[in-house]
């Protein structure tokens, strides 16, 4: 066994322990590492010097270290200035980017130390360059990741987003919470997020809970009312998220407020008019049904109406009979109003609307309203300077403001004041977007308050229903509202309900305003039979009604003709006969419709008078809720006594023109 060579002296060891370090700096190959002379020569070169810079030992021994840096650097003069602070100071350290042999460049981390000798000469510099491109690219990343971050949240205006940290103090504030809040970032940041909360909230330790929750739960949820730094209050909704670092620690929370206000009031506002068109296409439905029964029981009231008359000539001076027939035609009369009332809920009531003041016309009207509620209720009428006319039909007008009087009486309960008020009005495109009734624009409103019992917001909801009540059985049909709701939407207008319990109640009528010139009313005619010598046609497809017509008629002296349906009265006026008056129900069966015969007969006979008759009228002569011009009408149940001045007034008008 061979003994290793022992080192003779000290100086060979120095030299073995060089060689070794040599050895080891040259196997170093993720590190350039080589040595300068102190005017910067390049004087040693390892492994890693040559495949981070590309140059081989042989072509960089004797050259300055500089020719690694770019012309910036050299024209700043960053070489000496390297070896300077190395010389001065013992070490630089810095970074920067260095050039490699092809000309490429990496971002370099650089270390120059100053060696000396034993006596404290500088004898040259240690360098070591480190590429860290990667690592520059990689933070580079990361800053412009959160730069572009930070210009993320500050650019966000609809969401207030900040940072708290684990006792809830504010740490940051981006652009959205200023906004929302009213708080400049220097003006909250370093406070308690409390500040936000209401007092209320504050007293019963809402903000630590929140916090805790959060901490808890991993996230708080909420929607709260806020409030801004001016003191108004918004409904916000609020996500809170505890935030931990890289290790797990927990280092505070991530805060998001929204302002919901808007959304919430935007949600109700939609429920409100789902619900109101929910209610108008339900009562859109029960009008249809109701217009469809009226019309029925209006043909049967009238054939009772018509046999009643003829019945009361036949019996003479018979006291008891008489008596007897005037009930049951008082009874007709109630049925007829009834029938009324379901049409003019159903819409499908032949308005004749003109241009009327209502200042005029409640004062006109007072005295029957006073009479009609009796002393025992103040009656007040209030009306504004330059009130503009109203397009409505006077004579429904009179029947629902008196519906709602009488309803206000019994709300009453026979002791209060009503007050009738009428002013100018204008529904706005924001009411209109919360009603989806009404079309905005100018209207002439016409309020009937009173100091009865009030309404429950239940009972409102129901009100113009039809056939609904909070009266006993046997003292109100239900229909009074019904009617006013079904008028003033058939006018194209707009009604509303203000009533709270114990409180009254307030029903304003907006009516559409018209530039007309006011229409003036003119007094009733009296009532008296005319009969006449003419020669009436009478179409009407109901037998028992045309049979009484017929009779009522001859009564009153006419010649008359009939038919079942259009078509048969057009065979009897291509004829040639002499007809004075088409007398025809507006419902016709067969393929011709009652218009399309008024149209023919007078093209046959241009002198001939044409009035319409009907238990309800449909689209034939009824056209945006009005009677067409020129038209005439008769609404079933008529009286013996209508029917003759209506014939007359027809007649009249046809002699005149």
């Amino acid at each position: 066994m061979s003994v290793p060579a022992q080192p003779s002296s000290a100086n060979d060891l120095s030299l073995i322990e060089l060689h070794r370090f040599r050895l080891l700096i040259n196997a170093i190959s993720d590190y350039a590492i080589y040595m300068l002379s102190p005017d910067g020569t390049i004087v040693s070169w390892n492994e890693g010097a040559r495949r981070l810079k590309g140059y081989e030992t042989q072509e960089i021994i004797g050259q300055n270290f500089s020719r690694f840096y770019g012309a910036d650097d050299l024209e700043r003069g960053m070489p000496a200035h390297a070896l300077h602070l190395a010389e001065t100071t013992g070490k630089f350290e810095g970074e920067g980017w260095r050039f490699r042999k092809d000309g490429t460049r990496f971002w370099a981390s650089v270390f120059i130390d100053a060696v000396r000798d034993q006596d404290g000469q500088l004898i040259g510099y240690a360098k070591i360059t480190r590429d860290i491109t990667e690592r520059k690219q990689a933070a580079e990343a990361l800053r412009a990741s959160e730069r572009q971050f930070r210009l993320l949240v500050q650019g966000v205006t609809d969401y207030a987003i900040y940072m708290l940290d684990a006792g809830g103090i504010v740490t940051n504030w981006n652009a959205g919470a200023a906004r929302i809040k009213g708080y400049a970032g220097e003006e909250v940041i370093g406070t308690h997020f409390s500040r936000f909360y209401t007092e209320q909230d504050r007293a019963e330790g809402k903000p630590a809970f929140a916090l805790a929750s959060a901490l808890s739960n991993g996230r708080y949820e909420q929607e709260a009312v806020r409030v801004r730094k001016d003191g108004s209050q918004f409904m916000a909704h609020v996500v809170i998220d505890p935030i931990y670092d890289d290790t797990g620690t927990f280092i505070g929370f991530a805060k998001i407020t929204r302002d919901i206000t808007e959304k919430l009031e935007a949600a109700a506002t939609l429920k409100k008019t789902e619900i109101a068109l929910q209610q108008s296409r339900k009562l859109e439905t029960i009008g249809k049904l109701t217009g469809g029964v009226a019309h029925d029981f209006n043909n049967l009231l009238q054939v009772i109406s018509g046999n009643l008359h003829l019945l009361g000539k036949e019996i003479g001076d018979n006291p008891r009979a008489q008596k007897r027939i005037a009930r049951a035609l008082d009874g007709v009369g109630r049925g007829a109003k009834l029938a009324n009332q379901l049409l003019s809920f159903g819409r499908r009531q032949p308005l004749e609307p003109k241009a009327v003041n209502l200042g005029r016309f409640l004062s006109n009207f007072q005295d029957m309203v006073s009479r009609t509620l009796g002393e025992s209720i103040e009656t007040e009428v209030i009306t504004s300077a330059g009130l503009w006319n109203a397009m409505v039909d006077i004579v429904q007008l009179e029947n629902a403001v008196l519906n709602l009087a009488i309803n206000a009486r019994d709300a009453m309960h026979g002791t209060g004041k009503l007050t009738i008020e009428a002013g100018n009005a204008f529904l706005d495109e924001n009411y209109a977007r919360k009603h989806s009734d009404v079309n905005p624009g100018q209207y002439v409103m016409l309020a009937v308050t009173d100091t009865g019992t009030g309404m429950s917001p239940e009972v409102v909801a129901q009100a113009f229903e039809p056939f609904f009540s909070t009266k006993p059985e046997g003292k109100g049909t239900g229909l009074g509202l019904s009617m006013v709701y079904g008028f003033i939407k058939q006018s194209g207008g707009h009604i509303g309900i203000y009533s709270e319990i114990g409180h009254g109640t307030t029903i304003r009528l907006y009516l559409p305003r018209t530039t007309d010139t006011e229409h003036i009313v003119t007094p009733p005619e009296e009532q008296f039979v005319i009969g006449g010598s003419e020669t009436i046609l009478v179409v009407e497809d109901d037998e028992q009604v045309r049979s009484i017509v017929v009779d009522m008629l001859r009564e009153l002296g006419y010649q008359i003709l009939k038919a079942a349906d259009a078509q048969s009265a057009f065979a009897i006026i291509e004829s040639g006969v002499r007809i004075d008056l088409l007398f025809s129900d507006v419902v016709m069966p067969g393929p011709m419709r009652s218009t399309e015969l008024a149209r023919m007969a007078r093209e046959r006979i241009p002198d001939i008078a044409v009035l319409f008759t009907s238990g309800y009228t449909q689209n034939a002569i009824v056209h945006g809720n009005r009677l067409d011009a020129g038209v005439e009408l008769l609404s079933k149940p008529y009286t013996r006594e209508t029917l003759s001045r209506k014939i007359r007034h027809v007649l009249a008008k046809r002699s005149s023109s």
